[in-house]
């Protein structure tokens, strides 16, 4: 299976390279994105939207022959979903880490303090205590070295759906900050947060226990995760 990595905010490929071991041991084959605005702290990043994101991927998506699965962490998540709205017939799962679907209209994080076209990592004191958990201070410093400012539209944009196929797509949600048990239990009260998720027909909850990064604490779990979910997807289409 080919397998689209896509990151989140102030991230590119590499920071995909401890999860993947597990997915290219088992014959997949893997494609983590740098997007656009994200090639380096020094890249330019006037006029780049959400819509470019998604581009990015829907282009890595025809650069494939055959299904693809997508993989979307944190605000990768709404982008992926964006992909699987305008490839809903080549997609075969989404799988959204510390995620989910973003719907129309809606904006992945405007609250965030931009520097004119930029959005830098802001500081730890702004992130929530279970963002950063299990989150070293090691692994902070390391996180904060390598984080390159995010495109500011990508994070404001509006997001534009069109086909209603997308809730055809298999999901599975890889829950770290919150348990997925929240999570349902947000979509059973109608909870706007969730109200996209709650539209997909078919969607698997795995429960990864830790921070907002867990592409940094913990890895290894994670690409077994990705892995399993792979894995099922693989079965279904086999039956």
């Amino acid at each position: 299976m080919d397998i689209i990595l896509v990151p989140g905010f102030w991230l590119d490929a590499s920071s995909w390279s401890e999860v993947t071991p597990p997915l290219v041991a088992a014959g997949h084959r893997v494609h983590p994105l740098t997007l656009p605005g994200l090639e380096s702290k020094d890249a330019p990043r006037a006029g780049i939207g959400l819509r470019n994101h998604i581009d990015a991927v829907v282009a890595a998506v025809d650069a494939i022959e055959g299904p693809v699965v997508l993989v979307g962490h944190s605000g990768g998540g709404a982008i992926i979903h964006g992909a699987v709205d305008a490839r809903p017939d080549r997609v075969t799962r989404a799988v959204y880490v510390d995620s989910g679907p973003l719907g129309e209209g809606g904006v992945i994080n405007d609250g965030l303090p931009a520097e004119g076209d930029d959005v830098p990592l802001p500081p730890w004191e702004g992130f929530e205590d279970a963002d950063l958990t299990d989150l070293s201070e090691e692994l902070r410093a390391a996180f904060r070295a390598r984080a390159i400012p995010e495109p500011r539209g990508v994070t404001s944009d509006r997001q534009h759906l069109h086909d209603e196929r997308r809730y055809n797509v298999p999901a599975t949600v890889i829950a770290c900050e919150f348990p997925s048990s929240l999570l349902i239990e947000w979509m059973d009260s109608g909870h706007p947060f969730v109200a996209e998720l709650a539209r997909i027909h078919d969607v698997e909850y795995m429960d990864l226990p830790t921070g907002h990064w867990p592409q940094f604490t913990k890895p290894a779990e994670l690409g077994q995760a990705i892995l399993a979910a792979v894995d099922r997807t693989s079965e279904s289409r086999r039956s």
